[in-house]
């Protein structure tokens, strides 16, 4: 089956089409298909992931999925939250989409381990809320959300993933979120938690798999 996806995140692309390729799902980013970015004007994951979905399925005509995600720190009332993506204000643009996403991350990472500095509360968690619709009209979107728990680290530690893994130190694993490889960060992540609620999900309500 395709599936629009709502994100023209080229990282994030490469993670869900991994994480739900045993079910048959091709992604097909929304760009390609000359869609723009949705509003997304909510202060939830799951309005905004829903808005992205129905957004990309009403401009195709077809089903559609979307995530929304964040990190949400307990010290900081859970922000950056929906924000998490634009934490940071830069105020330099660059053409090439993502040579400005890393500009971003550097500035986002950089802002919340000055928010973070002097608190011995380190605890936040990456959440990931995934919606998928079979159009935009859809009465009954499918919905997993996916949590990962870990610390926030009070410098950056490894050079691979993207927005804030370098800084979220998995217990678990004793490594921060950068330093994994592909396969170990699509079997514990939040994305992944999601990705697998919303196969099992697919499997019941849409017949896939």
């Amino acid at each position: 089956m395709q599936l629009v996806l709502a994100s023209n995140n080229a990282k994030k692309l490469i993670e869900l089409q991994a994480l739900l390729a045993s079910s048959g799902v091709m992604l097909v980013p929304q760009g390609t298909l000359g869609v723009s970015e949705a509003d997304e004007p909510h202060h939830t994951f799951i309005e905004n992931a829903l808005a992205k979905a129905r957004h990309a399925a009403q401009h195709t005509g077809g089903a559609a999925i979307a995530d929304d995600s964040g990190l949400c720190v307990d010290a900081l009332g859970g922000a950056p939250g929906v924000t998490s993506a634009h934490y940071a204000v830069v105020q330099t643009k660059v053409a090439d989409r993502e040579a400005h996403r890393r500009m971003q991350d550097a500035a986002n990472n950089a802002l919340l381990i000055e928010r973070l500095h002097g608190i011995a509360d380190r605890r936040a968690r990456f959440v990931s809320t995934l919606v998928a619709v079979r159009a935009a009209d859809d009465p009954e979107p499918l919905v997993a959300v996916g949590r990962w728990e870990g610390e926030i680290l009070e410098s950056m530690s490894g050079i691979g993933g993207f927005g804030y893994d370098p800084l979220m130190f998995i217990a678990g694993l004793a490594k921060s979120v950068a330093v994994l490889d592909a396969a170990t960060k699509n079997a514990h992540s939040h994305r992944a938690l999601a990705a697998a609620q919303m196969q099992v999900l697919m499997r019941e309500a849409w017949r896939l798999g």
